[in-house]
């Protein structure tokens, strides 16, 4: 039986982060993971360059019933405080949109920085490693059993992820544990992820797939448009089963089921009053008029998707028809009927209920040394670098106290 200070149990962003900064204050931690491969999720991150921050984070950005939560941490370890760590290593990166922050070679290179980082704390590693149950110690901390030893610690970090993308290791481990000690949770769904339709409703769609095009996408309520309601402007991607592109993984995270979201086509115009001012000086067909402006073969399937003869001459158009055709362009409204669930998700919405948690520190209010960190918890940022400041900054604030 091993005894450590610490144990850590999960060594993705914030797991390592944490640990890293636990053995740098001298605490003896053992890191411990199931997987054979580490930081599975970094490496593939970001197309394989990992976007690890955004340089505009801030609390605004991320989702949780208990929004305030996040502020403390956040504003303790700042993007601008890991891009210091990413200068030291020498690491080159580049922005590349609304504050993206990417490696310029590989997310390699931040998988050796945390290795590196868990290296000058003296960092144990168990891995692959799987813990079987964690139980409380008789006389305070807890006795963690793995399949490779028993491991007695004053303290215990779950940093295991949510349910995204099974195929390299998600699991629900830290729901589990969170159960365990008597901890609620907020009901867990796929977020940052693509969005499906009926397959009868989406049938004329389906020769669209592959057109992209920049959007304004916004969730919308029964009523129609919803005055309160999230928008993004970013690029959507037709699929052969819906909608991706950041347009609709941004968007995916607020949309409620059964609900539309409004997609304007057409962003920097009113598409009824060129229209109908286009009319009066024009001989060409609608469809010709409108691939001024969309992609032809969107213009086309749209106009017959809706039932607009593309080849009607605009001039012979009445301006009622032109008005419901601007009203399509400028807030198409569509009902999703799901989602491509977890395995095509980029982040798990809802988790470990944050008013269990102390904002400074992560710990369970109710279980002296069961720290809760990174996505394990109800903590979702938007698409762009979010989701791994969030991983780094809730890292530090356990990994400082731990």
């Amino acid at each position: 039986m091993k005894q450590f200070d610490v144990a850590v149990i999960g060594a993705g962003a914030a797991g390592m982060m944490c640990a890293a900064e636990a053995g740098k204050r001298g605490r003896r931690v053992v890191l411990i993971d199931h997987a054979d491969k580490l930081a599975e999720k970094i490496r593939i991150s970001g197309g394989g360059r990992c976007n690890f921050t955004n340089i505009n984070a801030g609390p605004a950005n991320f989702l949780s019933q208990n929004p305030h939560f996040c502020k403390s941490a956040l504003s303790r370890y700042t993007p601008q405080d890991f891009l210091a760590l990413v200068k030291k290593h020498r690491i080159a990166h580049h922005e590349k949109h609304k504050g993206q922050l990417f490696c310029d070679v590989s997310a390699e290179d931040i998988i050796g920085m945390l290795k590196a980082e868990c290296a000058v704390g003296n960092v144990h590693w168990r891995m692959p490693a799987k813990v079987d149950s964690i139980e409380p110690g008789e006389d305070g901390g807890f006795t963690v059993y793995t399949d490779t030893g028993v491991v007695n610690v004053q303290s215990v970090v779950i940093a295991t992820g949510g349910l995204s993308i099974p195929k390299i290791g998600a699991t629900d481990f830290g729901y589990r544990i969170a159960k365990q000690f008597g901890l609620k949770l907020v009901e867990t769904r796929p977020a940052l992820v693509p969005l499906t339709f009926d397959a009868q409703e989406w049938a004329p769609f389906v020769p669209l797939a592959g057109i992209s095009l920049e959007v304004d996408v916004e969730t919308g309520s029964l009523k129609g448009r919803n005055p309160d309601g999230a928008r993004f402007r970013e690029d959507l991607l037709f699929t052969h089963r819906g909608l991706s592109g950041p347009a609709i993984l941004q968007i995916s995270s607020f949309w409620q089921p059964g609900t539309p979201i409004v997609i304007n086509l057409l962003p920097e115009m009113d598409v009824a009053q060129e229209l109908t001012a286009a009319k009066q000086s024009t001989k060409k067909q609608l469809g010709n008029v409108l691939s001024q402006w969309l992609p032809a073969r969107l213009a086309d399937g749209l106009l017959l998707a809706h039932s607009f003869n593309s080849e009607a001459r605009l001039a012979d158009m009445p301006d009622a028809q032109l008005r419901k055709l601007g009203q399509l362009l400028n807030q198409w409204t569509i009902t999703p009927d799901g989602s491509e669930g977890y395995r095509k998700a980029e982040v798990t919405r809802g988790g470990v209920d944050t008013r269990e948690l102390s904002q400074q520190t992560m710990m369970a209010n109710k279980v002296p040394g069961l720290y809760f960190i990174g996505e394990t918890v109800d903590v979702t940022g938007w698409l762009g670098g979010y989701n791994f400041q969030w991983a780094w900054a809730s890292g530090v604030a356990a990994g400082q106290v731990v």
